[in-house]
C-alpha cells in the first residue's frame, strides 16, 4: 500500500548517492541511489522495518528514526520539517484549513505601498489580497487567482515568466510544504488533483518530493504592457493567519526595471481612473 511518507522516502533514497553517504562502491548497482539496506543500516533500523515504511504497511515511526533518516537522506531545514510533516511527528505549525481572511490592517498596509506590488496568499497558493500594483503586475489574475494555476495552466506564463523552469520547480518545492503541514485539507487537495492532471510538468516536479520555502531572490518578468521587469521578493508568514504569506516585490531604484514598474503603476491607475 502506498503513502506519502513512502513516496517522499523513495524519492529522496533515489537522490543519495554511495558517495555522498561515504559507502564503497563495489559491482554494478540496479538502483538509483542508495538501496533500501544502506538506508537502513546507517539510520540504525532493520532492513525490514525500512521496507515497511517505504510500502506503508508502517506509518507511526518515531521522532527518533525521522532524524536518523533525515540525516542518511540530508535533509535539512524545510525539507527536513516536510519529512515530519507528512509521516505526522511533531509536525510545527499545523492548522486546519487553509485560511480564506485576510487582516483589515493588513489590506490597509499592502494598499499604502504603491510602488511596490504586493500580494498576500494561503498553502494552497489562492490569492487571497493583493494591491493595485500587483494585480497589475498578474495582469488582472484574469487567468486564475491561484498562483500554481498561473505557472502551470496559463498559455501565456512561459513568456511571462522569463525563467520559468525555476519558478515552476520553486512554487512546487513551496506547495509541497504547505500540502505536508495539512495533508487532509479539501482545498489543497482539490488545487494539486486538478493540476496533476492537467500538467506532465506538474507531474514530474512533484515525484521529486522538493519541499522548501521561500527565501529573498529575484525574479524576471516579461510584463505584456511594460515589458522586461527584475524584481526582488521576499516573503514573510503572516503570524495572525498561519499558513498565509505575504510577498513584496521591490525594483532596483535607478533601473530600467524602476522605471518599468512605475510606468505600470501608471497604467494600473489609469485604468482605475473613469475616462
Amino acid at each position: 500500500m502506498a503513502s506519502d511518507l513512502g513516496d517522499l522516502l523513495r524519492a529522496r533514497r533515489a537522490r543519495v548517492t554511495p558517495e555522498h553517504a561515504n559507502l564503497p562502491v563495489v559491482g554494478h548497482r540496479r538502483v538509483e541511489g542508495l538501496r533500501r539496506e544502506e538506508v537502513a543500516m546507517l539510520a540504525g533500523v532493520s532492513v525490514d522495518y525500512y521496507v515497511r515504511l517505504e510500502q506503508g504497511r508502517e506509518r507511526s515511526p518515531s521522532a527518533q528514526v525521522l532524524d536518523a533518516l533525515a540525516a542518511v537522506l540530508r535533509l535539512d531545514g524545510d525539507a527536513r520539517r516536510h519529512l515530519f510533516d507528512v509521516a505526522g511527528v511533531a509536525a510545527p505549525r499545523r492548522t486546519t484549513g487553509v485560511a480564506e481572511q485576510v487582516d483589515p490592517a493588513l489590506r490597509q498596509l499592502m494598499d499604502a505601498w504603491p510602488a511596490q506590488p504586493a500580494l498576500v496568499y494561503n498553502r494552497a497558493y489562492d490569492v487571497l489580497a493583493a494591491n493595485e500594483l500587483a494585480t497589475a503586475l498578474f495582469g488582472g489574475f484574469a487567468h486564475s487567482r491561484n498562483l500554481m494555476h498561473l505557472v502551470f495552466t496559463d498559455p501565456a506564463a512561459r513568456s511571462f515568466y522569463v525563467d520559468w523552469d525555476d519558478v515552476a520547480r520553486d512554487a512546487v518545492a513551496g506547495f509541497r510544504l504547505g500540502h505536508g503541514a495539512d495533508l487532509d485539507d479539501p482545498r489543497l487537495r482539490a488545487v494539486l488533483d486538478e493540476l496533476l492532471a492537467a500538467s506532465a510538468e506538474l507531474r514530474e516536479l512533484w515525484s521529486h518530493h522538493e519541499a522548501r520555502g521561500k527565501s529573498l531572490h529575484t525574479k524576471r518578468f516579461r510584463h505584456p504592457e511594460v515589458g522586461a521587469l527584475t524584481l526582488t521578493m521576499q516573503a514573510f508568514d503572516v503570524r495572525s493567519a498561519p499558513g498565509q504569506e505575504l510577498v513584496v516585490y521591490h525594483a532596483q531604484p535607478g533601473t530600467p526595471s524602476a522605471e518599468a514598474l512605475a510606468l505600470l503603476g501608471t497604467v494600473a491607475a489609469t485604468a482605475r481612473t473613469p475616462g
